[in-house]
This record gives C-alpha cells, structure tokens and sequence, in this order.
C-alpha cells in the first residue's frame, strides 16, 4: 500500500473548516480517509469495526483490529481535553479510549490510540512510549496539516504494525523455540532413532503446544494453569505429571478422580488428541526451566497463526527438513493465490452484493444472508497433499470470517427489528467436518488437526468478542477429515465420495522427472500407467493432476493446485495437458510463473505456477501475471489466454531457416578435455602436442568467455601422435572408461577412444546458443563463434549465418518463445533446436526490414564491442547491463516486431499468442 499525497490534500479540503456531528459523520470521515488516502479496505467488518459495544455498555467508535489502532471521535468544537460521563466517571476522550483498549484481552489490545475532533488528530504510541505517562506523550495535528503530510498516520500501512506481522514474527519464534525444546527432549529418549520414539516424541510436542496456546488464550479455568500445575514439580517428577495430565485432558470431568485438586481447572478436551499412549521421557532442570521460562512465559501463544505455525512446527521438528532449509512455511499470502481465484472472491462478491443491494426489503435480505450461510456451511474442501494443512486451516479462517460478517449483518440493528417475521436465528457454524485431507507423513496429520482445532478456538473468541455468541470451546466435538496415507495409491473415493466435495486445494510436492526418488517413480507408474507418452518425463506433481481429473469426472469440482511452472512448459504441455483437455478438463484460471517463497529459514526460491481447472466452470476465466489480471475466452496448457496448442518436437524447421545442431559430446570421463593449467602442462611437457590441442566450449564457457582446451585428434597425424605419451595415456583411459559402460552408444564409441563420442567440426564462423541459460536474463547470450573453437554438446551451433538471424534469434521475440515452450533445468532455460527452435515462425520481413534487423543485429555486437574485458554473463546481468547494450537490444527489438507487424507495446504473453496463431498456420501448411 501506498500514500496518495494528492487525494490527502482533497480530503483535507473536503473535512476542514467545516462543523461536523461524531453521530452523524464519524464513520464516512474515516472511511474516506482510510481509502481514499490509505487505501485501505473498509469492508472487512472483523477488522475494521465501527461502534464496537463493549461489555461494560461503552462504544469504541473505531477499532482498526488488525491494523492495532483504536479511535475516539467527538464532534467537531469538541475539547479534547475536556473530560465526560463515561461509564460513571469522568474521562477525557483519551481516558475512554485507554480503558477500552487494556480492558481487551492481551492479544487484541491496540498499540496505537487515537482521538480526533474532525479539526485535531492526537495519536498516541504505546508501542514507543508504553503506557506510563502516555497521555502527555501524543503527537498532535490538525486536518490541513494531514493533507500536507500524510506520513503523520503512515503506522496504518506499516506491514510490521498489522496483526499478521506479529502473528508471523511470534509463530516464527514458536517455532524455534519448539524445534529447541525437540532437541533437548530427545536427548533423553533411551532409543531416539527408533520409530515409536520418533512418534512419541512428536505427538508430546504436539500436545504441550497445544497446552502452552491454551493456557494464553484462556481457555483453561485458570490463568498460567499448565504453568502453575508444573512449576512446583520436581524435574525428575514432570514426565509423570504430564502423564497424568494428558490422560485426564481425555476424561470428562464427572469420570476423573474427584479429589485431584491441579486437574480440576482443566476443561475434558476430547478431540482424541490426548488419547494416545505415549513414551515421555525424563525431564532435566534445564529442559523443566526451559518449557516454563522460555515457552510458557515468555512467548503469548495465543497470538500465533495456526495457517504458519502449522507449517512451521512441522518442519521444524522434520530432520530431514530441517537439514535441507530449516524451518519453512507456505505464507498466507500464497495459499491466498490458490483459494482466492477458486471460491473466495466469488463468496465475498456475492456477500457484498447482498449486503449493499438497496432495493431489498429488510426481510428478504435477512432470508438471502440465511441461504448464504447455509451455502458456506455445506461447502466441503479437499486437499489431498494437505502437510501440516496451512491451505485447510487459512480456508477455514477464511470461511469463519465470512461467517462472522454474516452473522454481524444478520444480527445487526436494523435487522433485529424484524425479528419476528423472520424463521429463527442462524444455528448453523462452519465446521471442521467440511474439510478433508490425506497426507504421508503422520506427524503433518497431527500438527494439521491441531492446527485446525486452534482455529476452531481462536474463532471462538472473535465470535464471543465481536458478536457476544457464546461459542463451546471444550470439549472439542468436531474434527477434520484428514488421514494418514499415500496419496497416490490411496483410493480417494474411500475418504469421500466426489459428489459431496466442492473445491480441491494444495500445493502437492515436487520433484522434477530426472530428480525423483524409486519410490516416487513408482508412484508415478502407477498413477499413469507405463503406457501413458512419456510418463517418464512427467513431474511428480503431475501424479495429483491425473488423479484429480478422474475424481472430479461427473462433478461440479472446482481444483486448483501449485505446481513447478516446468509442467507448463517444453514437453510437459504435450504430456500431460493434451491428455488431460482430451477428457473434458479446462483451465480455470491460472497464475503465470513467480516466485513461491516458502518462507524458509534458508530461501529456496522455486519457480512456480497455480493453475485452476474443472469441468464444467462456466465463469470468467483469468490470467495473473504479477498484480495484472487479463480476462480470456481460453486458457491452453501455456497458461496464455488463446487456443489450445500443442507444440511437438520437430526434426527440421518449420520456417525456411538453416537448422541448428548440437555440439560434440566427449563422454571421456575428462580425459579429452584439458583446463588451461593442464594444456600448459601438457606442452611444456610434450610441445609437439600443439597440433592436437583446439579451444573448446560448453554453455558456460561460453556465456563466462572461460577458456578451456581439448584434444582434436580427428585425422591426426600418426607418428606425431605416438611421440605424445602423455595424450596417449589419456585415449587409454577414455578407452577404459567407457568399456566400463552398459549404454551401446558408450560402447560403441570405445572404437574410437581417440575421438569424441560425436564430434562436430566447423569450418566457418557460427552463431552459438547455450543449451543452458539463468531464467534471470532477459536475453539468452548468442555470439558468434570462429571454427577453431570446438563446441561441446552443451552449446547450439549455426554455422553461416548472417546478421539477419543473429538479430532474430537475439530479439524478444525469440526470447519470449523460449522462455514460453522450452523446458527448464531447474528454473534455467534448457533450450532445444527439436521442441523450441523447429518450431519457432520465423518473420517474412520486407527485404527493408530484413536490412533494418541486420543494421540493429550489429549494433548489439558493436555495443559488446565497447566492454572487450567483459564476459557475456557480465553483459548480460540483468542488474548490471550496459547502457548502450541496452539501447541496441531495444532498437533490434523494434525492427524484429516490427517485421512481424507486431505493435511495439506487446507484452510477452501476447507476442507468444500471436507466435502460436503463425505456428498453426505454418504447421497446417506441412
């Protein structure tokens, strides 16, 4: 979000000089202000609250709950020092809103306080000041100077003032500390690698979470309950004590021994989630003064995010995770891309147009807010890679929220009059039971429910906060539908039946088809069968597109998954998109690659998509590209808004273009190839091996100017030959090294251990292409080479060519081609003369325009030419690039467009949809 400084000034000029009612204007005088200025939302009644009735019959006139600012309005003329009548004693206008704020829980109390007359601000800073003194610690200021500065109520945007910062920043330390406390815990197992220690090691962590979040919510009989019922306890006495209390936390309280006094204050949880037996070992002192100093008193456990905390307690205490990364999340914002799109724009749209239709009559508005809430309570969501179930838990905050507006609404002022003609109040909740899950790994399955139960809790309290509904928190009588199994070879129809469920979520594991486990190739198989085209170069993740598509035939389901973007790209489209649209599917609606940061500890950007598809979906479907979204008639397996293409791997080109080949392949164990330090050696040793040794060049060679050598012994002179000893220890070794292989293409080249495995000479200057290149550039680095140089098998050759296809291949346009069909080697570019280049529809340029993109083309080299101590990688960092290299590329971009009849505004994503309407045209033509 940003400062508007010129709607500032119009709303200054709107407000000031002007007498204005707080009865009256109070709320549209801060509405404005927050939107028009701020631009924050105003609609999202849980959070942005006006006349908030407190319990003691106050009324806070604003409460900016996440944003942690609370606001007392008087009239205009109003002295802000003067004191009232408030709640039977006199108070000025700061001492009402102080005693609303510390009379709230600590968790919601706000830690900035304002007090505004229309004319004058004071804002008061607990978080800077605290609360000693606070009163005459305000910064004042009057509407006008507002408009000139705005920056005055900038904490109001400030991320790190917003609830979800402190939710983030408090469930990040949890989580450290929880994977510590793990630590020292099981140090103290007797056999802590086996698995029924693993298993109790982690259901006790689980649980003692679960005690520490509700003793700071309140939710036991009594404050600092799991404290006080340990803190006396012997350490070498705690691990029968916390048997004893977790097995009564499962025990209705009329059943319990009614003369263990510490038990009574501990409500019946039920929930099954202290029903297990399990191994507790012996406490130390410092583990004991450690859980009750460092968790129980110093960190509120009742501000934590059960969407992050899920996420991050389980991976941290995931060995295995933990030693890839550390602890990791998938963060609201995220899962926020998957669900919003798939239902919940859609629900808040349709709550919205229910709440501001004016033309309703008080009765049938309150009869469409019920249809809507029983609408909400019957939805059922299913993630069948749910984890530690961050995408079940943020969906059902969600659906909470949009329950608790209805409720607001459906109880409001207006409606109450009408009570009467209207069936009954809403007694249907959201529950936990609509939501669905299956995941392999039985410590996620517990860290899920429990993070889903925190939610139910924390719900709770909003709804006994900000609708005076007493909600039951124990004992807990529903529970999410999540289970312990693979599911790729569980029958997903066996959790529930695909008629009852309405939307799919998740963001299934990854994992590329050369870098999956046995276990996962397996999965793989039995998902597709062996007989799907080219299983073995599909994704893992594909595995939940295949499965979901069988499930969801015959329905309404809407699913929506986050995926590497590779399986929109290169072959993937043709192996698994084509299949997929054969039977029915369509694209939704779909987010273009981004970055998905998983907010690890150690940041592993991976490159991803989220796409969307049904059926059946006969809404509007959209494209997101960062914070653009277009609205299409047809998503493709590209993820561009036009038709359905399948590029396919070509043997020749399909314009009238030179072909391009591959580089030599050495497969020599290293013996054909020499660093610069081993050709001098090589020739101090042996100088007459000069006539064998020629420059050579992979992709990264290339792109870094790195030099390195190679031995050249095509037609080589014999005699010469044998007088270098040191060369022909290496063709023995060549000779031997691939003897030692079971491929027959190795084998076969063990004939020639002299030679190159497939060798390619040239003997004319040629453009070269990295097989490889960082997605990070705009421009793949092409150069022309001279014949000396041998390529190797990671560096594209064409030999010949002129300006005019240097300028092509090195145009945005070629490079938006790329970047949209090629396949990925990680997230870099792997480029392809079968899948990218043959099919690349190359321009029919005016003999003008083809002159033009010569001209342009040698602007580029002649830019180059200006840094001669500068590598291609250098040239070409995107953050670093030269200022006329830059100019020259713009200019060839131009002339290339231009050539195509493409405006010279066009986006990638529409010159790839134009690209793809001349490649069906010219494929049409073959």
């Amino acid at each position: 979000m940003a400062i508007n400084h010129k709607a500032a000034k119009e709303f200054a000029k709107r407000w000031a000089g002007k007498t204005w009612s707080e009865d009256q204007f109070a709320g549209v005088f801060w509405i404005d202000l927050l939107k028009s200025v701020y631009d924050i939302e105003c609609n999202d009644t849980s959070n942005v609250i006006f006349e908030y009735r407190t319990s003691a019959s106050g009324k806070i006139d604003l409460w900016l709950r996440n944003l942690s600012t609370m606001v007392e309005m008087k009239s205009s003329g109003v002295d802000l020092d003067k004191p009232e009548l408030r709640q039977g004693e006199m108070k000025t206008p700061f001492k009402q809103v102080y005693d609303y704020a510390v009379s709230f829980p600590r968790s919601e109390q706000p830690d900035y306080l304002i007090t505004c007359n229309f004319e004058k601000f004071r804002v008061y800073s607990r978080k800077e000041y605290g609360d000693l003194n606070l009163e005459s610690k305000a910064q004042e200021f009057t509407v006008e100077e507002l408009g000139d500065k705005p920056e005055y109520l900038s904490f109001l945007i400030d991320p790190q003032n917003s609830r979800l910062y402190h939710e983030r920043e408090i469930s990040e330390q949890a989580g450290q500390l929880i994977g510590k406390l793990y630590d020292m815990l099981r140090e103290q197992y007797i056999d802590p690698d086996s698995e029924d220690s693993k298993h109790s090691l982690n259901v006790l962590c689980v649980r003692l979470v679960f005690c520490l979040f509700c003793e700071d919510a309140g939710l036991f009989n009594e404050m600092d309950a799991f404290y006080n019922f340990l803190k006396d306890v012997p350490a070498s006495n705690i691990r029968i004590n916390l048997q004893r209390l977790f097995k009564n936390l499962d025990i209705p309280k009329e059943n319990r021994d009614k003369y263990d006094e510490a038990i009574r204050v501990f409500p019946y949880v039920n929930g099954g989630l202290f029903r297990e037996d399990v191994e507790i070992p012996n406490f130390t002192n410092e583990i004991k003064s450690f859980l009750l100093d460092e968790l129980s008193q110093s960190v509120d456990w009742s501000k934590i995010s059960p969407t992050i905390f899920g996420g991050i307690f389980e991976s941290t205490l995931n060995p295995e995770t933990r030693r890839k990364g550390g602890m990791h999340y998938t963060s609201p914002e995220n899962i926020h891309k998957v669900i919003d799109p798939l239902f919940l724009d859609d629900l808040k749209a349709e709550f919205e147009a229910i709440r501001t239709d004016e033309e309703l009559s008080v009765i049938k508005k309150r009869n469409k807010y019920r249809k809507f809430h029983e609408k909400l309570c019957s939805l059922v969501f299913f993630d069948p890679a749910c984890g530690s179930g961050n995408f079940l838990t943020e969906t059902y905050i969600c659906l909470k929220q949009l329950e608790y507006a209805v409720l607001k609404e459906y109880k409001s002022k207006q409606m109450s009059l009408f009570d009467s003609s209207v069936e009954g109040e809403i007694e249907l909740r959201v529950k936990l039971d609509q939501f669905y899950g299956i995941e392999i790994n039985d410590f996620a399955v517990s860290v899920a429910e429990t993070a889903l139960w925190i939610s139910r809790l924390k719900s709770n309290k909003d709804y006994m906060l900000l609708l005076d509904l007493d909600e039951k928190d124990f004992p807990l009588d529903e529970r999410a539908n999540i289970i312990c199994d693979n599911a790729l070879r569980f029958d997903w129809n066996n959790l529930i039946e695909p008629s009852r469920v309405s939307f799919i979520i998740g963001n299934p594991p990854f994992a590329g088809a050369r870098w999956m486990t046995k276990e996962q190739k397996d999965d793989l198989i039995s998902v597709f069968g062996s007989k799907w085209k080219n299983v073995g170069d599909l994704d893992y993740v594909c595995c939940w597109y295949k499965l979901a598509t069988e499930y969801m035939k015959g329905s309404s389901i809407r699913s929506a998954f986050v995926s590497t973007n590779s399986i929109t790209q290169g072959v993937s489209v043709v192996n698994l998109w084509k299949p997929l649209f054969e039977q029915g599917i369509h694209i939704d609606f779909a987010y273009q690659t981004f970055i998905w940061d998983s907010e690890a500890s150690i940041k592993a950007h991976v490159h991803c998509v989220i796409v969307g598809f049904s059926y059946y979906y006969q809404g509007t479907k959209k494209i997101y590209n960062g914070s653009a979204v277009c609205e299409v008639n047809n998503i493709n397996g590209y993820l561009l808004g036009t038709d359905d293409v399948f590029i396919e791997k070509m043997s020749k080109p399909i314009s009238n273009v030179p072909p391009i080949s591959l580089g030599g392949q050495a497969i020599d164990d290293g013996n054909l190839i020499l660093s610069i330090e081993e050709k001098d050696a090589l020739l101090k040793k042996e100088p007459q091996a000069k006539a064998f040794i020629r420059p050579y060049m992979m992709g990264k060679d290339f792109i870094e100017r790195r030099p390195r050598y190679c031995l050249w012994l095509v037609n080589a002179d014999k005699n010469t030959l044998n007088a270098c000893p040191s060369i022909l220890d290496r063709i023995d070794r060549v000779l031997k090294f691939r003897l030692s292989s079971s491929r027959d293409n190795t084998l076969k080249a063990a004939k020639e251990p002299a030679l190159f495995a497939t060798c390619l000479e040239l003997f004319s200057n040629y453009i070269a292409i990295p097989k490889v290149s960082s997605q990070n550039r705009k421009y793949i680095p092409m150069d022309y080479l001279t014949p000396d140089i041998i390529p190797g098998d990671k560096l594209f050759t064409m030999p010949d060519a002129t300006e005019y296809e240097f300028g092509v291949l090195m145009s945005i346009v070629h490079m938006a081609w790329t970047r949209a069909i090629s396949g990925r080697l990680k997230s870099d570019y792997s480029y392809s003369n079968t899948l990218v280049y043959n099919n690349f529809p190359w321009p029919n340029p005016t003999n003008e325009q083809k002159a033009i993109i010569e001209q342009t083309a040698q602007g580029i080299l002649d830019a180059r030419e200006l840094y001669p101590g500068k590598s291609l990688a250098d040239l070409y960092d995107p953050d670093k690039m030269p200022e006329e290299l830059r100019i020259a590329h713009e200019a060839n971009d131009k002339a290339v467009m231009d050539a195509y009849g493409f405006a010279s505004d066009m986006g990638e994503p529409e010159i790839v949809a134009e690209l793809m309407k001349l490649y069906q045209k010219l494929t049409e033509q073959h």
